[in-house]
C-alpha cells in the first residue's frame, strides 16, 4: 500500500529583545536560575503586564519578509493550563486577532521551488523550565525563560517529507537571523518547533489522525523525529489499527518518539481576552519606519555579491545563505582584494572546520583581521595555498595571527629561482631512471618530480616557479 505524509509545523522563534514581553526582566541566556525574573514573571497578584513594542516591530519585520497581512491592531488572550513552570496558571498569547496572517515560505524541494503557506503568526510569552535530572527525588523550576517573547509561526499542512520540513526550518532560520528578529540559536532554544504528522493513502482527501511531536531543537532531530513517526504510523495502519491523536516527545538517545499525553483541543484551554492588556495599535508612521529600516535579504545579497565582488552565482548563494558568514565575508573583503580566493577559503576550509566542530563562525577563534592576513599572504606568495592550510589550523586552535605563525615556524615560501633551480638539479640527478622514462614519453612522471621538490623543501617551494623551471630542465 502506498502512503503519503502530511506535515504542519508550529515554529517558536525567541525574539532578540533585551527584555521580556510583559516585564523589564532581562532575556539574557545562561544566567543563574531564577535571577532574570520579576514580579510579573512570577505571576504574583497585584502586578500588571506592560507590552514590549520592540517584539511587535520584530514580528512585523518578519511579516513583511514573507508577504503576510499585518494586523496593525492586535489583541492578547489568555490560554489556561496548569504546569509547574507556568506560575500564573495561564499563558498570555494571541488567539482571535494575531499580529500576522497568511504569507508563505519558499523552499527548494527535490530541485524544484515550493511555497509553504503560513496560516498565522502570533506573539506569546514563553513558559519557564522544569529541571528533572539535577536533584534526587524532586524537580526544580527555573523561571528565567518565563515571559520571554516568542513568535509562533504556524504553517499550513503542506509539507510532504522530513527533508522538506528541514528545508522549511532552515529558511525560517535564515530569515529571522537576517532580519535581526532572533539569534536563531537552536541549542539554546531560540528556534524550535512542534511537528504535526499524519499519514493517509494516496488519493484520499481526508487528512489522517495526526500526532504532535513537541519541542524539537535541531535540524538533524527534526528529520529523525519525523521519519520515525512516519514509519511508526504506517506500521500501525498496515496492522489494521488506528493512530491515536496525542502529543509525543522525540528521544534522541533512542531515536524514537514516545507518548506524553493526549492531544489537547483549543476549547481545552478556555481561551478568553486578556483583561489586563489593551489592544496594541501600530501606527502608519511606525509601519513606515520599519519599512525604511528593512535589511538586505539573502537573495538581494547574492545578486550584489555577483556584481560587486564578481563571485559566481554558486559562491554568492553559499556565502549569503548564512548571515554570520556573509557579515564575515564582507568585513574581510574590506581588508583584501582577492575576493575569489577569500570565497574559496570560506566555502572550503573554513566551512569544513566549522561543520566538524559544530560551530558558527562567530563562536570560533577566527577573526576578520587574521583571515584577511592569511588571504593576503597566499595572494602575495609569501606562503603557498598548501602551507596556508597549516597556518589556518594553528589560527583555529590558538587564534594566532598568520604572520606570527609563518615567522615562528619558518613557513615562508621559497620563491628565489636560483634556490629552486639547485633543488631541481638535485632531484634530477638523484632520479635518472625516472628522468629517462619521462623523456621516453611517460609524462605523468612530472608530478613525481614536483613531489620530490616539495618534499625536499617541506612544501615551501613556490609551485608556479617549480613547474616552470622543472619543465625547462626536463627538456635538456
Amino acid at each position: 500500500m502506498t502512503w503519503e505524509t502530511i506535515i504542519g509545523l508550529e515554529t517558536h522563534v525567541q525574539l532578540s529583545t533585551k527584555t521580556k514581553l510583559f516585564s523589564r526582566a532581562s532575556t539574557s541566556f545562561g544566567a543563574s536560575p531564577n535571577t532574570n525574573v520579576n514580579l510579573v514573571d512570577c505571576g504574583l497578584p497585584g502586578v500588571l503586564p506592560s507590552v514590549n513594542k520592540e517584539a511587535f516591530y520584530k514580528a512585523i519585520r518578519f511579516g513583511m519578509a514573507i508577504d503576510a497581512h499585518i494586523n496593525q491592531t492586535s489583541i492578547f488572550d489568555r490560554k489556561n493550563y496548569f504546569y509547574a513552570d507556568l506560575p500564573k496558571g495561564y499563558q498570555i498569547t494571541q488567539m482571535d486577532l494575531p499580529i500576522l496572517l497568511g504569507g508563505s515560505i519558499e523552499i527548494l524541494s527535490e530541485e524544484s521551488v515550493k511555497n509553504i503557506n503560513i496560516t498565522r503568526a502570533h506573539l506569546e510569552e514563553d513558559a519557564g523550565k522544569s529541571i528533572h535530572d539535577e536533584y534526587d527525588g524532586f524537580s526544580a523550576i527555573d523561571l528565567n525563560r518565563a515571559g520571554t517573547p516568542l513568535l509562533e509561526i504556524v504553517s499550513e499542512p503542506e509539507i510532504s517529507s522530513a527533508k522538506e520540513a528541514v528545508a522549511y526550518m532552515k529558511r525560517i532560520h535564515q530569515l529571522v537571523t537576517y532580519l535581526d528578529v532572533s539569534d536563531g540559536n537552536m541549542a539554546q532554544g531560540s528556534l524550535r518547533c512542534d511537528a504535526n504528522v499524519s499519514i493517509r493513502k494516496i488519493g484520499d482527501k481526508e487528512l489522517g489522525i495526526r500526532t504532535e511531536i513537541k519541542n524539537i531543537n535541531s535540524f538533524k532531530f527534526i528529520e529523525k523525529a519525523i521519519n520515525f513517526e512516519i514509519k511508526r504510523q504506517i506500521k500501525i495502519l498496515e496492522n489494521g489499527e488506528k493512530v491515536t491523536q496525542e502529543t509525543r516527545l522525540y528521544d534522541s538517545s533512542k531515536d524514537e518518539t514516545r507518548s506524553m499525553r493526549s492531544k489537547e483541543f483549543a476549547n481545552d484551554y478556555r481561551y478568553f481576552p486578556e483583561p489586563d492588556l489593551l489592544p496594541v495599535v501600530i501606527s502608519n508612521e511606525e509601519m513606515q519606519k520599519i519599512k525604511d529600516e528593512f535589511p538586505e535579504l539573502p537573495n538581494e545579497k547574492e545578486i550584489r555579491y555577483q556584481k560587486q565582488f564578481e563571485l559566481s552565482a554558486y559562491d554568492a548563494q553559499i556565502i549569503a545563505s548564512s548571515k554570520t558568514m556573509a557579515d564575515f565575508f564582507e568585513s574581510t573583503a574590506k581588508k583584501t582584494k582577492n575576493y575569489s580566493l577569500l570565497s574559496n577559503w570560506l566555502i572550503g576550509e573554513v566551512s569544513a572546520y566549522l561543520n566538524k566542530e559544530i560551530l558558527d563562525i562567530n563562536e570560533s577563534k577566527l577573526n576578520v583581521d587574521n583571515m584577511a592576513m592569511l588571504i593576503n599572504r597566499i595572494d602575495d606568495q609569501t606562503i603557498s595555498g598548501k602551507i596556508g592550510k597549516t597556518v589556518f589550523e594553528e589560527m583555529c586552535i590558538n587564534g594566532t595571527s598568520p604572520d606570527e605563525i609563518i615567522e615562528s615556524q619558518g613557513l615562508k615560501q621559497i620563491s628565489d629561482d636560483g634556490a629552486i633551480e639547485e633543488i631541481i638539479d638535485t632531484v634530477i640527478k638523484d632520479n635518472p631512471a625516472q628522468v629517462e622514462a619521462y623523456l621516453g614519453g611517460k609524462e605523468k612522471l612530472f608530478g613525481f618530480f614536483v613531489g620530490q621538490v616539495m618534499k625536499l623543501t617541506q612544501g615551501k617551494a613556490n609551485p608556479t616557479a617549480v613547474n616552470t623551471i622543472l619543465k625547462e630542465k626536463l627538456k635538456k
